[in-house]
């Protein structure tokens, strides 16, 4: 079985030659990720191997600014192993040309948006976003986002709107809490599976629990999301740098533990699914 993490950051140092940006007000001047310490694709590599993943999605994160040079180079080194969704500065001069571009770029497969906290979901609400989503329904681009549960309505809006552009919410649109706190609008999520052109990622689920492994309590909400989404749409992986257990129970989590899923539905949602859905061919 094709084993496939849809999300994994990677990032270097804050050094003067490639220094972080300073952030917006409102925003953390350091990750929580790892404290901050740079997190490699050799490391990444080593983890890859030990714990039985085949792939990995890298997803750059947000404190190194709209940058996608060190998850691209790690893709042209390693095709069979990375492929990117990578940041877009929307207000560039030149974003709508790079939209049109972003796929030229080998081993990018599309665009991530994290848009999660009343900052960053602005833009979104006001509407500055919409051409952005619109060109990529255009460029045939797949996108990734992460918003909360409250802005889910506005998510299945604009998959009517664009039939043919892919959306994958990312986390489940977990952003913070814990247990039932977390999951207390999940119905928000679930309502999207009736959309063709939206599927989930089953991400970092762990950090929103206070269970321990195989966090049994968090099996009965995966079962409402792939009763909705179904395993075509529902895509494992982990977040890797902030997952409160090791790599290797990230995995078994989903492929030992959980008896409902069939092996077909295990093929699906832990590799297949998002590797059709990305067009990062097999």
């Amino acid at each position: 079985m094709l084993i496939v993490d849809s999300q994994v950051h990677i990032w270097g140092a804050d050094t003067r030659e490639r220094p972080w940006p300073v952030p917006p007000a409102g925003l953390k001047a350091v990750p929580v990720h790892n404290d901050g310490v740079p997190f490699t694709k050799d490391f990444l590599l080593r983890e890859m191997d030990k714990a039985g993943v085949d792939r990995v999605v890298i997803v750059p994160p947000s404190w190194e600014g709209d940058r996608n040079d060190l998850a691209l180079a790690a893709a042209r080194e390693h095709p069979d192993r990375f492929a990117v969704m990578g940041r877009l500065d929307v207000t560039a001069p030149d974003a709508r040309d790079q939209i049109k571009r972003w796929l030229d770029q080998p081993g990018m497969l599309g665009l991530r948006f994290a848009l999660h906290t009343p900052l960053l979901e602005r833009p979104f609400i006001s509407g500055e976003l919409d051409w952005v989503f619109a060109a990529a329904h255009d460029a045939r681009i797949p996108i990734m986002v992460l918003v909360p549960h409250r802005l889910m309505p506005a998510i299945g809006r604009l998959a009517q709107r664009h039939p043919d552009l892919k959306l994958v919410m990312d986390h489940l649109g977990l952003v913070s809490g814990k247990d039932a706190d977390a999951f207390k609008d999940l119905d928000q999520l679930v309502a999207l599976g009736k959309h063709r052109n939206v599927a989930a990622k089953a991400t970092i689920l762990p950090f929103f629990t206070t269970d321990k492994y195989p966090y049994r309590s968090l099996h009965p909400y995966l079962r409402r999301v792939f009763d909705a989404f179904g395993p075509k749409r529902l895509f494992w992986g982990t977040d890797l740098s902030r997952l409160p257990c090791t790599y290797r129970e990230g995995v078994t989590m989903f492929t030992e533990e959980m008896p409902w899923l069939s092996a077909g539905d295990k093929e699906w949602i832990m590799g297949r699914g998002v590797c059709e859905w990305l067009g990062w061919k097999i």
